[in-house]
């Protein structure tokens, strides 16, 4: 990707563009039948532009056009290099609109465009092109039946996939949904946050230009009540993919209950540590890592690091460190690139994350202080491990500090949690990082670095972490698709063999 542009031009770019402002439905942009939304510069508090959202008729409209699009065949039955290619088209209009789209994303979310530029656009176009190059190359198999019969397991689209986006990475997750479901052949009706719905619009329109059919991809923006709901409820749509709460992950698993249980595939936050050992080498990039962990995206990442689990013996220099590397990390305008940290999405969410920010009792180290959605990097030592600083899930550039004095009670700190998304461990011991990593209840556990593994590697998590599946790598195809198996007799009925 090309350098950096400066504020002035970025804000050039904001001033020419021209804002989805209507669903995508059947090929192309149809006003909504639900009341109109407002889209908030969570910067500014100021409106972007107005909406015409969805409800259940449209939803209604959309499966039905999905249904349609998957039984026809026109995307579904293609061959595995024809959706490659096609997908392949759309990963080079989003790189031709790469910098249209970083700006719409960082007005719509409060991201800073430095990430948007260097992080979320990059890995959009990886994450589709990944899935596309796949679509050809994931193989079915034969089961070993002996030699009187041949028993092949097929993988098949499911049919109708509705995925239910969050609003801390519009494009990404929006990427982590599509690239396997559509690869797959399926029909996807995406449902972005209502406070986000701007660049899904966008890549739809670009997804109809590469050659992906009508019905095949659908954008319904709207609330929770108007459009997620009738889509976890409906009984034509086969798969809910949903990122997001975990309150709002329970009611998906209850739509399935009360229509045709359908698959749901939830990811659904965590409250992950990150463990430093007394042998943890170069503290400097330690603290590197910590300060990327728990403040990038303003803590709005479900995988952020917001626990320290720390020895005693080392946390005096580690935390001199993390508060030297703090200082780089500016808080402001998004649309300056200098900037490391935006705006929190709204104002609901800033009242939410400044309700943790005063604890009883308790001085941050660092930062505490919010200014409309604005909120400072903060950093509060000392917290008990059963405090809230160190139990709820805030989804802010909020990090409690924990002291322990043996990997035993690191291990049992970091598991002392509902969540179990992911973790990180920081050790010169390689046998202890390990069996550590095999001890810590997460579905991703990075060791001596921060991060979520790769678009190769699967990504979910342990108890209300996550349920039915992964996103990311092969094992992300396996949530759009059935298996089925196809047995062939070979018996010869001259001989009076029979294989049942």
């Amino acid at each position: 990707m090309s350098d950096l542009l400066t504020r002035a031009e970025y804000q050039a770019i904001a001033d020419d563009l021209n804002f989805p402002r209507a669903a995508f439905i059947d090929g192309k942009y149809k006003a909504g039948k639900g009341a109109k939304l407002k889209t908030i510069n969570p910067a500014t508090g100021k409106p972007i532009c107005e909406i015409a959202a969805c409800n259940g008729k449209d939803v209604d409209f959309a499966v039905k056009k999905a249904r349609e699009a998957f039984d026809q065949g026109h995307w579904a039955k293609l061959h595995p290099s024809e959706r490659k290619d096609i997908l392949i088209r759309l990963c080079k209009l989003i790189t031709r609109n790469r910098r249209e789209l970083a700006v719409m994303e960082s007005l719509d979310s409060g991201k800073p465009i430095r990430d948007c530029e260097t992080i979320d656009i990059p890995e959009t176009i990886h994450t589709i092109k990944w899935h596309a190059e796949a679509a050809d190359k994931i193989y079915d198999q034969t089961a070993p039946a002996g030699d009187d019969a041949v028993a092949m397991i097929v993988r098949e689209p499911v049919g109708v996939v509705a995925a239910v986006l969050p609003w801390n990475f519009p494009l990404l997750m929006l990427a982590w949904k599509i690239g396997p479901a559509l690869a797959a052949g399926n029909s996807v009706i995406v449902k972005p946050a209502e406070q986000t719905s701007l660049t899904a619009l966008r890549v739809a329109e670009l997804a109809a230009e590469a050659g992906i059919p009508r019905g095949v991809l659908q954008v319904l923006p709207g609330d929770g009540p108007s459009v997620g709901e009738p889509l976890g409820m409906h009984m034509d749509v086969d798969v809910v993919s949903f990122t997001g709460s975990t309150e709002t992950g329970r009611r998906f698993l209850r739509y399935s209950a009360d229509s045709n249980l359908k698959k749901v595939v939830l990811e659904c936050g965590g409250k992950n540590p990150a463990i430093v050992l007394e042998d943890a080498e170069d503290l400097d990039l330690v603290a590197e890592h910590i300060v990327n962990a728990a403040f990038w995206n303003m803590g709005e990442n479900c995988s952020a690091c917001s626990r320290l689990i720390v020895y005693k013996a080392i946390k005096d220099p580690l935390m001199k460190r993390i508060l030297a590397r703090l200082r780089d990390w500016k808080t402001g305008d998004p649309l300056d690139p200098a900037n490391h940290l935006g705006a929190l999405i709204d104002k609901g969410h800033a009242k939410k994350v400044a309700s943790y920010l005063k604890p009883k009792g308790k001085k941050p180290l660092a930062g505490g202080t919010i200014k409309g959605t604005f909120v400072e990097p903060t950093i509060f030592d000392g917290v008990p491990i059963g405090n809230k600083l160190a139990q709820e899930e805030i989804f802010g550039p909020v990090l409690s500090v924990i002291e322990v004095a043996s990997v035993e009670e690191a291990i049992l700190t970091a598991n002392d949690t509902d969540y179990g998304l992911s973790a990180s461990i920081f050790t010169a011991n390689g046998k202890r990082a390990l069996r550590a990593a095999r001890a810590i209840k997460a579905g991703t556990v990075t060791i001596n670095c921060y991060g979520e593994g790769d678009i190769s590697t699967p990504f979910g998590g342990y108890k209300l972490s996550g349920f039915g599946g992964r996103d990311n790598g092969i094992h992300a195809h396996d949530q759009y698709t059935e298996l089925k198996t196809i047995w062939i007799d070979l018996s010869d009925p001259a001989s009076g063999d029979n294989v049942g």
